[in-house]
């Protein structure tokens, strides 16, 4: 018997590029889904607090990039 693991679903933030996406889909077992109110990750939730984190961190370097530093 196959165990169903829970799916979540989670937002995307501004400033996700899609290089940044893919690199999450790369790393992460999760899917996106376009709703009527944007683009959501779904997956376990457990993945989708890693992913979060690694979209931080990505917008993070990325906006120091743009300021120069």
């Amino acid at each position: 018997m196959v165990e169903e693991k829970e799916e979540f679903e989670m937002g995307l933030p501004n400033g996700v590029g899609e290089q940044m996406l893919a690199h999450a889909f790369e790393k992460f077992d999760i899917k996106l889904e376009q709703t009527e109110f944007g683009p959501k990750l779904i997956g376990e939730y457990d993945e989708l607090i890693k992913v979060k984190e690694f979209l931080e961190t990505a917008i993070r370097d990325r906006l120091k990039e743009l300021e120069g530093e």
